[in-house]
């Protein structure tokens, strides 16, 4: 009989994902989340739940994992697998799943991710780092617009930013020069400031590919129709893509990620520019990505084929891939309510959306990050949570405040 793999993050669609991959091919999951309503823990696939203990990771696992007799251990965000990484061999009987912290490290450093591209033939953005006390005007008035900023590397900075009391921008446009020295000021307080990149055409392209011993064992890409926001954030609707297409970027991918000596999953993100052929490297997502509940409905599964690898059992070889489309709903429910209130969208447009948005429900080729016919609980206990935090907000919104009358003719 397997071992207990202990899941850590399983509050997310991701997470869900890896708990139902796992408890399909047969092991049984210790999921874990942040709250009692973590979608992860609400799948039949969840033998056991557990809320995450409180504290940084190396000061409770080993006791949990004695405790609860966990024999394997993955995590499903970046914070959570920087601080795996360290804990591999450390935990007597139990095998910990996390990329090497140098090679986490240097995929979420943008800059040596465009270092590495560089050396074996990728097409990347052209990029500029403002630096404290640098001359941002003159560099806003030296390069092209519109522009993308991100941040080099967001765990780098997260600790700061939240310090300050600033929000975090996965990503941010400036369409002139003026618009980018705005959005650099906001980042005066802390010294430190966010890569600035050319602007890249076309629609994102996910490359995902599972590395063991320098070698691709599990392929898959899928395009992005969809985002929220849609200046660029999650994948709400995407959908898969036959292996004969892109396949010399595909080679490539592999050849960037050898290159790195990358071990397991990890989504090499382009953006692909039909018109000029143009393969552009944004980033490489080292974990399990935001639409990875596509590659599940489209049997390429990702979460088995790492946890196999790592632990010498025999998985699937490369399986035929059933193309589907798969959607996140409500945040692709912002992003359509979105486009119909825009002024910058027609109504023959907004109709083509409306009817599409609709027709998707009766399309049998259409999957969803969370919802499943087999596994419906995580879905209703989401749409339950959902309500039940709307109707909180209402009710604190409907009591008037002790220091105010009602109007004339209002009741109270």
């Amino acid at each position: 009989m397997m071992g207990t793999t202990a899941i850590i993050g399983t509050d997310s669609p991701i997470g869900l994902t890896l708990v139902r991959e796992l408890g399909e091919h047969g092991v049984p999951v210790h999921a874990i989340g942040s709250g009692k309503n973590a979608l992860g823990g609400q799948s039949r696939h969840a033998a056991k739940f557990s809320v995450s203990p409180a504290g940084p990771i190396k000061d409770w696992l080993p006791r949990f994992a004695a405790e609860n007799a966990i024999d394997v251990v993955m995590g499903v965000s970046e914070g959570t697998l920087a601080q795996l990484g360290p804990l591999r061999g450390t935990i007597p009987g139990c095998t910990i799943i996390a990329p090497a912290p140098e090679k986490l490290a240097l995929v979420l450093d943008k800059r040596a991710t465009l270092a590495a591209a560089a050396r074996v033939g990728i097409d990347a953005p052209q990029s500029w780092q403002p630096e404290a006390g640098g001359d941002h005007a003159a560099l806003a008035g030296q390069i092209p617009y519109p522009c993308a900023i991100k941040w080099a590397d967001p765990i780098a900075v997260m600790d700061r930013l939240q310090t300050a009391n600033l929000p975090f921008e996965k990503i941010e446009y400036a369409s002139n020069p003026a618009a980018l020295l705005a959005i650099l000021r906001k980042y005066d307080t802390i010294g430190v400031y966010p890569l600035v990149q050319e602007y890249a055409g076309g629609y994102g392209l996910g490359q995902m590919v599972n590395m063991h011993k320098g070698q691709a064992t599990l392929r898959f890409q899928h395009r992005r129709l969809r985002e929220w926001p849609p200046s660029g954030g999650v994948s709400t609707y995407c959908g898969s893509l036959p292996l004969d297409q892109h396949a010399e970027q595909m080679a490539l991918s592999e050849v960037l990620l050898r290159e790195i000596g990358w071990e397991g999953p990890a989504m090499v993100e382009y953006r692909f520019d039909p018109v000029t052929a143009r393969y552009c490297l944004m980033e490489i997502n080292g974990r399990f990505w935001g639409s990875i509940p596509l590659a599940y409905h489209c049997r390429a599964h990702f979460a088995w084929e790492s946890w196999a690898c790592a632990m010498g059992v025999e998985a699937i070889a490369q399986p035929a891939i059933q193309h589907r489309r798969a959607r996140y709903i409500v945040p692709d429910t912002k992003h359509l309510l979105a486009q119909m209130v825009s002024a910058k969208v027609s109504t023959a447009d907004k109709l083509s959306l409306m009817s599409g948005f609709i027709a998707r429900f009766f399309d049998p080729a259409t999957k969803y990050y969370v919802w499943s016919w087999r596994d419906p609980r995580p879905f209703l206990s989401d749409m339950a949570a959902m309500f039940k935090k709307a109707l909180g907000r209402q009710n604190t919104a409907a009591e008037p405040s002790p220091h105010l009358q009602p109007a004339e003719g209002m009741s109270p």
